[in-house]
């Protein structure tokens, strides 16, 4: 198994799943309907934690109550950080493009926008997936204490993951064909279509699986099926928002309430600890004693197996329409592509 989902506890993991699943789902679509929606979601709100985040640190630098709190303890690594803003950014530009908000959401060369912070946010996982490898001291496999007290098991299939992640950025196809819906309710990017969304759900998954082992139960697998969710069934050719929405909206979560996936009865490990392992067994004060990264292999193999075949089928594709795949929508012919395509606003 993936993950350690068996036992009493089965029933209260299955329960939080669906809760963070519906859950995103449900609080993407508040997010992208309307424009009150998505500035309360990724505007006001991330303003509001910023100001929570600088307190608790300078309490916690006079050693007062914020040397305590949840999220200083249990979340305090520079890459959740990152990926919190970088993913509200990212939110705050697709509203830019969607809604054409002043000169830049009407030029042409800020349509780059959502490709350069998608390649940020990938470039961000790859290098926390080197700095595991590296931490662990040998390509082989071994544990390293996380800043936030977790043990993680890393190694080569690490660095497979990582370059999985680069070869991800270069599959995502016709940069400048994104599109504002007609209801103006999402920003589109049809040209990135099933070909790259597989290729990066895989890859991510993988990231989280390595990396997050305490958190990927949510994180990686709700996380990610709730705006492939959305875009497979009424969100054609909006999956990046989804992606984006649902990342934001995920990471301030976790960051303010750390317990729900950290220490209560919805935590869950993935299977790297060993049978029967538990949440202690990861966050103990010492290093576990059974390491079993079979699937960590497993996954990383595919991961970049998945994503070589993506981007060999981009290059066959731009071979024989003799078209450049970056500057130009190469995926036209296929149904998701002109589902997404009958959904956009007249120029």
């Amino acid at each position: 198994m993936l993950f350690n989902i068996y036992g009493e506890m089965a029933g209260w993991q299955l329960l939080g799943w669906l809760m963070v699943f519906v859950g995103l789902v449900v609080m993407n679509e508040i997010g992208r309907r309307t424009k009150l929606g998505g500035i309360a979601c990724f505007v006001a709100l991330p303003l509001a934690l910023t100001v929570y985040f600088i307190a608790i640190y300078a309490s916690a630098a006079k050693g007062g109550w914020g040397a305590t709190n949840p999220t200083y303890v249990h979340m305090n690594s520079w890459f959740h950080y990152a990926k919190l803003y970088a993913a509200t950014i990212g939110c705050v530009g697709f509203m830019i493009l969607k809604y054409q908000w002043g000169k830049l959401g009407k030029v042409k060369w800020f349509k780059m926008y959502p490709f350069l912070i998608v390649a940020i946010n990938i470039l961000i996982a790859v290098a926390s997936d080197f700095e595991s490898a590296i931490k662990a001291g040998s390509l082989a496999g071994g544990w390293w204490l996380s800043s936030e007290g977790v043990w993680l098991y890393g190694g080569w299939w690490n660095i497979l993951n990582g370059l999985a992640g680069i070869i991800n950025i270069f599959c995502m196809t016709g940069w400048f064909g994104i599109y504002s819906s007609k209801n103006q309710k999402d920003m589109l990017w049809p040209d990135m279509t099933w070909v790259y969304i597989i290729a990066y759900d895989i890859w991510n998954f993988q990231y989280t699986y390595l990396n997050l082992p305490t958190h990927s139960w949510y994180c990686g697998f709700a996380l990610l099926l709730a705006p492939t969710f959305a875009n497979a069934l009424w969100n054609k050719g909006g999956w990046i928002q989804n992606r984006a929405n649902t990342l934001a909206l995920w990471c301030m979560f976790a960051q303010v309430v750390p317990a729900f996936q950290d220490y209560s009865k919805f935590s869950t490990v993935s299977s790297v600890y060993g049978e029967g392992a538990t949440i202690a067994t990861a966050t103990g004060a010492t290093m576990p004693t059974v390491a079993d990264p079979k699937m960590q292999g497993v996954i990383s193999v595919l991961s970049i197996m998945i994503n070589v075949l993506a981007l060999s089928f981009v290059i066959k594709r731009s071979i024989e329409q003799k078209k450049n795949p970056y500057t130009n929508e190469i995926f036209s012919d296929q149904k998701d592509f002109q589902v997404a395509m009958s959904r956009k606003a007249d120029a």
